[in-house]
């Protein structure tokens, strides 16, 4: 029930406690490096002093951001406005269920991309935005049209989805910790956050008149 699933879902901020107060490692020094192409770098740039510089130097992260936001904002206007209208009529699934395993294959990309940092990096962000874009087109006709012949293919079209999304978004952060000095750092993150859940945001906004327009097309009303 969604009552059982809120409450087995609390042990989710009880580990985050845990890891907080007992696993993370504490600072042994106040004396600020900065790891920057390789080599240990003394971060002597000046903490900002005034809301007004805080605003100027959102400028210099601008890059990190639209790329982030664009991704989010594909990404989750597939999955709130494409995804239930994308099924396959008369196979081993029913149409929730066929919804319910995109998003288990959308998780699965996230998952396996946001814990591959460490093997691989990705410094242009904007070509998955670019490839996201593809994939909000592609699934677009589907919904329309529903010309794959196969929902396997449409699990792996999903999965890549998750990919992108999840690879974007650890990236992103990644690269910021490497490019950006360590006074500014925890500034940036904070700012750039935001860019992900603003796509998340506009997204959900525009997911409901996509849905409309799409279920109001000839052979839309499959859908009701």
């Amino acid at each position: 029930s969604n009552q059982e699933t809120l409450l087995v879902m609390v042990v989710v901020p009880s580990i985050e406690f845990l890891v907080f107060f007992f696993l993370l490692r504490k600072p042994k020094s106040d004396k600020i490096e900065d790891q920057h192409k390789g080599d240990d770098v003394v971060d002597d740039l000046p903490k900002f002093k005034s809301f007004g510089e805080k605003m100027i130097y959102i400028k210099s992260l601008i890059h990190f951001m639209i790329p982030l936001c664009l991704v989010y904002v594909f990404e989750y206007l597939i999955n709130q406005g494409l995804f239930e209208m994308v099924y396959f009529p008369d196979i081993f699934l029913k149409h929730e269920e066929q919804y319910q395993w995109y998003q288990v294959t959308y998780q699965i990309g996230v998952f396996i991309s946001r814990s591959s940092v460490n093997v691989v990096q990705f410094k242009k962000i904007w070509i998955m935005a670019v490839l996201q874009g593809c994939m909000l087109i592609f699934f677009g006709f589907e919904a329309v049209i529903m010309f794959t012949p196969s929902i396997w293919i449409i699990f792996v079209l999903i999965v890549f989805e998750g990919l992108l999304g999840g690879g974007a978004y650890v990236n992103t952060f990644y690269r910021m910790t490497k490019e950006i000095p360590a006074t500014r750092r925890e500034f940036a993150m904070s700012v750039v956050t935001l860019s992900d859940s603003l796509g998340i945001t506009l997204a959900g906004f525009l997911a409901m008149p996509t849905h409309n327009y799409i279920c109001g097309l000839p052979g839309g009303m499959r859908l009701q």
